[in-house]
């Protein structure tokens, strides 16, 4: 994920608190396969929701259309099988 990620307009009315969040998964999950993201985003959830982050789904989009930014096809293809793989989870 590039540095300056938090910078992107898109992210521009998000709570402070859920792009501190997202930055410390962002570092903690950086070069992890396919197959180990998919238990460390839903581990990174929970942490999430028992700390009182709750994401909409607006700002879901948002992040996932931000991670999307300059990756190649293969990387989109891999993030979107990852998102697919949550929804059905829940």
């Amino acid at each position: 994920m590039e540095e300056n990620w938090q910078d992107n307009p898109k992210l521009a009315g998000m709570d402070r608190s859920k792009l501190d969040m997202l930055q410390q998964m962002a570092q903690q999950g950086a070069g992890k396969s396919p197959s180990d993201l998919l238990p460390f985003i839903m581990n990174a959830a929970a942490k999430g929701k028992s700390a009182g982050l709750r994401f909409n789904p607006n700002e879901i989009n948002t992040i996932i259309e931000v991670l999307k930014m300059g990756k190649s096809p293969q990387e989109r293809a891999k993030l979107d099988q990852v998102v697919n793989l949550m929804k059905m989870m829940r």
